[in-house]
């Protein structure tokens, strides 16, 4: 697909979707996803010349960034639990030099996914991400570190962690048990389950549909684009 003119009225968005183990870009006017590994040594200065290098002769005129942790007015409250430190006070409207939005990297792929009603994302991956979406107000839901049984939270039973220690069998079954925890509190009218480990469920608990990482990049282009959102 050739790529869209660069106009005022059509500005281009850089949507960023950091993983614990990739940090993912995309431009609005372009097919093309570029990549590069993350990981517990991850620093916001590593992602920056990560971004550098990737999208060197390639114009860009706003950024949206989902972050894998709580977000409050476009401000990082606490350090990511599979990156580097030094996320909380790094400045990255500054960085960046470009309007900035930041969400929590679920609720990024949850308004990729939205198609209206009452809508529950969870996101399986390193961790697991949860969001939700009523009537276009869209709200970061931050239940992976709540507990869930034995001492522990519906991450370690969810996430990469769980996935390894318990098998895909006994992962699988979890997953079902704790969507079914999960639905009974929030009363979704659906729910979507996204994250790069959703194709190893080989089928989906009910109300459930499959998402799509590729989601996050749309996501990222309609917190600019939509002006019926609210995040």
């Amino acid at each position: 697909m050739p790529e869209a003119p660069r106009t005022k009225s059509n500005p281009i968005v850089l949507a960023i979707d950091i993983g614990g183990s990739h940090v993912k870009l995309k431009l609005s006017n372009s097919d093309e996803v570029l990549r590069d590994d993350s990981g517990l040594q991850f620093t916001p200065e590593a992602m920056m010349a990560i971004i550098k290098r990737l999208t060197e002769g390639k114009p860009f005129d706003l950024v949206s960034m989902g972050y894998p942790g709580p977000i409050i007015h476009n401000r990082i409250l606490a350090e990511p639990h599979n990156l580097g430190p030094g996320w909380v006070k790094f400045d990255f409207e500054k960085a960046f030099g470009k309007p900035l939005k930041i969400v929590n990297d679920a609720l990024m792929q949850a308004i990729g996914s939205y198609n209206g009603g009452r809508m529950l994302f969870l996101g399986l991956g390193t961790g697991m991400g949860a969001a939700m979406i009523a009537e276009n107000v869209a709200q970061p839901m931050e239940l992976a570190h709540l507990p869930y049984k034995k001492g522990k939270t519906f991450e370690d039973y969810a996430g990469e962690r769980g996935l390894e220690k318990y098998g895909k069998k006994k992962w699988r079954k979890n997953i079902f048990d704790i969507v079914e925890h999960i639905t009974a509190a929030l009363e979704p009218d659906e729910i979507v389950i996204g994250g790069g480990n959703v194709v190893k469920l080989d089928e989906l608990p009910p109300k459930c549909r499959a998402g799509s990482n590729a989601n996050a990049f749309i996501g990222g282009f309609r917190v600019w684009q939509d002006k019926d959102l609210r995040v």
